[in-house]
């Protein structure tokens, strides 16, 4: 062993370890951002970004990502931060502005008394999400118009589209997911989510790293019985039985093939017939399918890996 080793306390070389992840994690977010902002064309030249930010760990780091890529980014785009705050009973109302005027970022906080309706509305021991949410995107949607943004950007992560798609297949029985790009219920804006090729671990890993002063949000009391928090625990189990699965789930959603699936609406099944010509990329009709033949590429590049 050198001398030099000998002569390296501990803790000093923790911190170099701590130091390593941390750099790590930051390149892995950043191009996973950058990847599908440029996979969905996310973001335009000219665009201002309207970045929704609760207090929670992924709206903090949505905001923290694409300030850091706004630096180096091929167009030039603005970036206006803004919250709702919702009138919730011990809901700390400094701490968002502090934080936002700390990091130097255009900021407007919108003050509407949705708590009080939903608790008029919804009685006490039912879920309070679906009210809230509808409330919620209706304000932001208006204060969007008075901004004059284009984009909407949503701190929605990996974890959230896979739970959202297996929310619809179990009790919507449709195949549903949440889209990393849309339009507004109201046909005005666009709504994004760069963050859709991010692990929720990850994301918890960057909170802690950058000191994110988290806001709870206190209003549904986080109601672990909900069943999206029940499905939520379901692939964290299995992710942590079988590593890859969640990354596996969500590469699907960029994979569909629908004449294996049943939508008539998607496939002419009704009027499909025989065309005496051989397919060689054809289903070969009496063989079960190997699940674990790779799949075809896709647009969809989770990890990206160092």
């Amino acid at each position: 062993m050198s001398d030099t080793a000998l002569d390296t306390p501990p803790a000093a070389g923790a911190d170099r370890k701590a130091a390593f992840e941390a750099n790590k994690l930051s390149k892995r977010l950043h191009r996973q951002v950058g990847q599908a902002i440029a996979d969905f064309n996310m973001i335009e030249a000219g665009d201002k970004i309207m970045v929704c930010v609760s207090g929670g760990k992924d709206s903090y780091a949505l905001l923290d990502i694409l300030m850091n890529l706004r630096k180096r980014a091929p167009v030039p785009f603005e970036l206006v931060a803004v919250n709702l705050d919702q009138k919730q009973p011990g809901f700390p109302a400094h701490v968002l502005p502090a934080y936002l005027e700390q990091v130097g970022v255009p900021f407007r906080i919108e003050e509407q008394d949705t708590y009080s309706i939903v608790k008029r509305l919804i009685p006490e021991g039912q879920t309070m999400c679906s009210l809230c949410s509808r409330l919620r995107r209706g304000i932001l949607y208006r204060v969007a118009s008075e901004l004059g943004a284009t984009k909407i950007a949503l701190g929605h992560h990996r974890d959230d589209m896979v739970v959202t798609l297996l929310m619809n297949m179990f009790f919507g029985s449709r195949m549903k997911g949440m889209p990393p790009k849309l339009v507004s219920d109201d046909g005005k804006h666009v709504v994004i989510r760069p963050l859709a090729y991010v692990a929720e671990t990850d994301l918890e890993r960057w909170a802690e790293h950058r000191a994110f002063p988290i806001i709870p949000c206190t209003l549904c009391g986080n109601q672990e019985g909900l069943q999206r928090a029940q499905i939520k625990a379901m692939i964290r189990d299995w992710d942590r039985q079988y590593p890859g699965r969640i990354d596996n789930m969500f590469t699907a959603m960029g994979n569909i093939v629908p004449s294996h699936m049943m939508d008539r609406n998607l496939y002419p099944f009704t009027s499909l017939q025989a065309t005496g010509v051989a397919d060689p990329a054809g289903d070969k009709a009496f063989d079960e399918d190997d699940p674990c033949e790779p799949a075809a590429p896709s647009v969809v590049k989770l990890r990206l890996d160092d």
